[in-house]
This record gives structure tokens, C-alpha cells and sequence, in this order.
């Protein structure tokens, strides 16, 4: 499938006109819906405010009085690694403002599903819980919830997931997302959720003397921000003005080295330096080491990694979250292998394709058919459904979407036309999961296909790279790249730059395996060397010596190796002109 450059509204000058690097990020931030004269102090004092969660007064009732009682409680989780340092967040502060009875649990991928069901709800009973806390997760939980409450369990759902028809009737709900709730930012990750309740909650404590009467040192919250940080990053939402404050303080701790040893480790592991650490590291090192253990194994590996008190504890976790990882991406590569025949043992050209395209093998894991839609995904630029055996004449299966197209909203609609067809389903705009009967994979993908194709047409289907324009080759260089590393967080929703211009190729060879390292020059400055790498090209098509003069989409980075730092182009997109 090809592959569009269009350059959003100008934020260099023309080439051969030098604009300064300070000018340029300006404009850079004005491109993206930031006003640089205010926007980009990220105070804390600029967060919103808790109270205006919808429900967060009667979740913090709630946890006052169980902390009066001293209940036990129950945290349950989810296993991606939102839902981890969401559990490791409530952990921590619930501990550190006095309760005493503290316990987690995270469903199992594989035996008993997505959220509080109720069967977690018959586990949480067993093991003498008083309150259940879901995190990143509950909001579809009616079944669950109306099982706990039948065994006389409270429970108080914290999640950021869109709702469905109605409601769980839980003692309380704090979700940005659920009706009424005038909470500006939407864009919460379940950690951010779960940061303002526990923000307001230590507000309540202070405002009953809690603190100097029971002899508790008074959590500073700000200690917790490398979880937020992390949790939000991974998950994927818009960096919105809020999201951009929780990351950035969160990575000024991690920069500081005073992170917890469980994401310091993960950092050692992932070869980061934490003094030059960037949202993406978070995105690209820490989150798939974490994330491995819920698609392999058991979150709860995860969880006490993060939750390590001790470094030597925290690296023997680490270790094994990077074992896990490699396994992963072992399995990944070999069902994207089984995928790519399969579409081309069938012949399936561009036009002949679904436009919603769904692929299942009984022979595929359920914990990574997620990664291997998105790289599908990725490859053909339309929404992909990858599913896997889950047993008992059931399959599930794994959505990711393109911009146009809200995936969670698309399986609604399939729904309603459809009854029966879907056991169950939920997510978001680009990201959800379902299950359905293995002999309804067919009528299914049918259904899918004709719903994408009401909604979307050829330019939703085309790729498309956005570029901030061509940059002078006088600003191709090191203190622009050390600039846009320092200047973010970027993430979704305000993206990192990408230029675009031409170069000549001067060399080209494949490094570990299938990544292009380049040397090139630009045509303005013809006898000037600049380093660039290409990660996961098509080794069919490069390296390739006939091609000398190339249109590059790309970004600036400052690249250390050996102590060294250099510039380094980070190419997204290469085409001939």
C-alpha cells in the first residue's frame, strides 16, 4: 500500500531562509494547538481540579469510611500496563495513608477474562475482601458488580473506558467518561483516574486531621507521578494540556533518579539512560517489557516489579519481564509471518481486500494477537481483527483502527445489526477486543467489512505521514534535535516533529537483521554526511544501490553511542522523487 507526505500548516521557512531553533519550536507548538507563551510551563497548579470528576465525592466517602473501619480491600486490575501501574498507584497510596488491609488481583487473559466478572467477584469474596477497587477497568462490569453485591462486597469501579447502555450499579463511579460528568479532560488513562482520587482522598484525610492524629506522614503525590507517567504513555490517549503536565513532572522524577527501582530497573534493562529519558522511551522500552507479562503469563509479575521496594528485587523482576518480552516478540514475529503468507497465498490485491480486514489461526496467542493487528495494520492502512482460540468453540479477537474510523463505535453498530453475532465487546476510538462463536468467524468478518466500508473511503485508506515541511539544511542539527528531545512530551494527539525533504543516498546497509543505516547528504549541502536509520524495512525491496536520491519523511534525534552524542535522522517514510 502507499504512502502520502502531506505537510501540515508550515512550521519552517522556505528553504535557504534560516529560521532559529528557538523560533522554530514555537511555531512547532503553535502547529499542535498550543499557545507557547502559556502552555508549556506545566506547573502542577494547572491540573484540573479533582472535584470535578463525576462521582469522586462519593468515592471518597466511601474510602473514608472503610479507612475508619479499616476494611480490607481489594484492588482489581487489568493486564496491560495502564492497568498495572494503575494497581501499583492505589497500592502504594492506600498504604501510605494508613490502610492496612491491602490486597490485588488481576484477572487472567486466558481463564477468566477482561474486568470484574463474576467469577473475580466469587475470588474476591474468598479471600475476605470488603471493598473491590477496580482499576482501568469496571465500567462494563454489570454482571460482576451485581455479584459482588449480592455477597454483600462494595464496590467502587475507577476506569476511563467508554460505558455502554447502562451502568453497573456500584456504590461509586469515577470515570471522565461517564454521562454527566463535566471533567474536561476525557483523554484520562485509568493511572490518571486513579491519581486524582487518590489526590482527593489525601485532601479528605487532611481536612479530618487524619494525619497528625494517627502519627502518618502526609503523602506527597508528585512521588507517584513516574507511574503516571508511564501508565499514561503506554496507554496511548491524547496528550491533552492535562495528560502533558502528569508526564512531564513524571519524567522530570525519572531524569532526577527518583523513580521506584521496578521502573529504574526496566530502564537498566532497556539500555535507557534515565537522565535522557523521552515519553517514547516509556512507550518503546519500559511498556512492552511490562505489557509481555500479561500477554504471556500473569500481570501480576508486572505489578511487583513496580511495586519493588528493593533494587536487587526490582532487577530479578526486570529480568524476568525481559525474558518474557523476548518470548514475545518470538511469537509475534512468527504469526506476522503466518499472517502476510496467508493474505498473499490468497491473492488478495488492494482492491479485493476487505476494507475491514479480519484474520484468525487457532494457532495464534491470545496475548499478542493485538500487536500482530497493528502491524497489520500498519502494512495495509485499514482497521484489522486479528483472533485466536480461546476455547470452548470461542475465539477472540484484537482491533486496532485508522483515523477516521472509531472502532468501539463501528462494533456497536455491527451489534445492533447483528444480534447474537458478538458474545462481547469494548475498547476505545482506535483499540478494542471481542469474543464471539468460531463458527460465526466468517459471518462475521463479512459483517465487519460491510460496516468499515459504510464509514470509510479511499482517503481514510490511504497512508499518510504528516510533516511539519523541509527544514534548511543550516538547522540540520544537533541543538534542534537536543531541543525537540527536551521539548515534548510528545505523544498522541500532539506528535513529535517530522520533516520531510530530498537527500542523496551515499550508503546503505541492513543492521540487526532488518533495520537500513544510511548515510546521506542534502541536496542543498551535497558534500555533507548525516547518519540516518530506517528500523523494520521491507528487506525484499533494501538495501537497493540503484537508488541514489530519495523524498525521506523523518525525525531529528540525538544519539549517543560510546559516549558520544551525534545527530541521527530517524526515518518514518523513504520514496524515490
Amino acid at each position: 500500500m502507499s504512502t502520502i507526505i502531506r505537510r501540515r500548516e508550515a512550521a519552517v521557512a522556505a528553504p535557504g531562509n534560516e529560521t532559529a531553533v528557538a523560533d522554530l519550536l514555537s511555531r512547532l507548538y503553535r502547529t499542535r494547538g498550543a499557545n507557547p507563551d502559556e502552555d508549556l510551563a506545566y506547573p502542577l497548579g494547572a491540573l484540573l481540579p479533582p472535584h470535578f470528576l463525576g462521582g469522586i465525592g462519593q468515592a471518597v466517602e466511601l474510602l473514608w469510611q472503610a479507612l475508619r473501619r479499616q476494611s480490607a480491600i481489594l484492588v482489581v486490575g487489568d493486564f496491560d500496563v495502564d492497568g498495572a501501574t494503575s494497581t501499583a498507584l492505589a497500592l502504594k497510596v492506600l498504604g501510605a495513608l494508613g490502610f492496612q488491609k491491602l490486597d490485588f488481583l488481576v484477572p487472567n487473559r486466558f481463564r477468566t477474562g477482561y474486568g470484574l466478572t463474576p467469577a473475580i467477584a466469587a475470588m474476591a469474596a474468598e479471600r475476605g475482601a470488603e471493598l473491590i477497587i477496580t482499576v482501568d477497568n469496571g465500567i462494563s462490569s454489570v454482571e460482576g458488580v451485581a455479584a459482588a453485591n449480592a455477597r454483600g462486597l462494595a464496590v467502587l469501579i475507577t476506569d476511563h473506558h467508554l460505558p455502554g447502555a447502562s451502568l453497573p450499579d456500584a456504590a461509586a463511579i469515577v470515570n471522565p467518561n461517564q454521562p454527566g460528568c463535566g471533567f474536561r479532560s476525557k483523554a484520562l488513562a485509568g493511572v490518571g483516574v486513579v491519581f486524582y482520587l487518590m489526590t482527593a482522598l489525601r485532601r479528605r484525610l487532611r481536612e479530618e486531621n487524619w494525619f497528625i492524629q494517627h502519627g502518618v506522614n502526609e503523602p506527597n503525590m508528585a512521588d507517584y507521578l513516574d507511574l503516571v507517567a508511564l501508565g499514561t504513555v503506554a496507554d496511548v490517549v491524547p496528550l491533552d494540556y492535562n495528560n502533558r503536565i502528569l508526564v512531564h513532572h513524571g519524567l522530570r522524577r525519572i531524569r532526577a533518579g527518583k523513580s521506584s527501582p521496578g521502573i529504574m530497573a526496566l530502564l537498566g534493562i532497556a539500555g535507557r539512560n534515565p537522565q535522557q529519558l523521552v515519553a517514547a522511551d516509556l512507550g518503546f522500552a519500559v511498556a512492552p517489557r511490562l505489557n509481555a507479562a500479561g500477554r504471556l503469563d500473569d500481570m501480576s509479575h508486572g505489578i511487583q516489579c513496580l511495586l519493588a521496594q528493593s533494587v536487587e528485587e526490582a532487577q530479578s523482576l526486570a529480568l524476568e519481564l525481559d525474558g518474557l518480552n523476548l518470548e514475545r516478540r518470538e511469537i509475534e514475529q512468527t504469526m506476522q509471518r503466518e499472517a502476510l503468507a496467508h493474505l498473499d497465498s490468497v491473492e488478495i490485491s488492494t482492491a479485493a481486500m476487505p476494507v475491514g480486514l479480519c484474520l484468525y489461526d487457532r494457532g495464534w496467542h491470545q496475548g499478542v494477537v493485538g500487536i500482530l493487528a497493528a502491524r497489520i495494520r500498519e502494512k495495509y492502512h485499514r482497521p484489522v481483527i486479528a483472533f485466536a482460540d480461546a476455547g470452548d468453540g470461542m475465539i477472540k479477537g484484537s482491533a486496532r483502527s485508522v483515523p477516521g474510523l472509531h472502532i468501539r463505535d463501528a462494533l456497536d453498530r455491527l451489534a445492533a445489526g447483528h444480534p447474537g453475532l458478538l458474545h462481547k465487546f469494548g475498547g476505545h476510538a482506535m483499540a478494542a477486543g471481542m469474543e464471539l462463536r468460531e463458527a460465526d468467524f466468517e459471518r462475521f468478518a463479512d459483517a465487519f467489512d460491510a460496516v468499515v466500508r459504510s464509514e470509510l473511503g479511499a482517503v481514510e485508506l490511504q497512508g499518510e505521514i504528516l510533516s511539519d515541511g523541509e527544514l534548511p539544511a543550516g538547522l540540520l542539527c544537533l541543538e534542534l534535535a537536543q531541543t525537540l528531545r527536551n521539548a515534548g512530551p510528545w505523544g498522541q494527539h500532539f506528535p513529535e516533529p517530522v520533516f520531510d525533504g530530498e537527500f542523496i543516498i551515499r550508503q546503505q546497509k541492513l543492521v540487526g537483521g532488518h533495520h537500513l543505516k544510511l548515510v546521506m547528504a542534502p541536496l542543498e549541502e551535497p558534500g555533507r554526511s548525516l547518519d540516518a536509520i530506517w528500523f523494520n524495512v521491507d528487506t525484499q525491496c533494501w538495501p537497493n544501490p540503484s537508488i541514489e536520491r530519495v523524498h525521506v519523511a523523518y525525525r531529528v534525534d540525538a544519539n549517543e553511542f560510546r559516549g558520544l552524542v551525534n545527530l541521527q535522522l530517524m526515518v518514518s517514510h523513504l520514496d524515490t522523487p
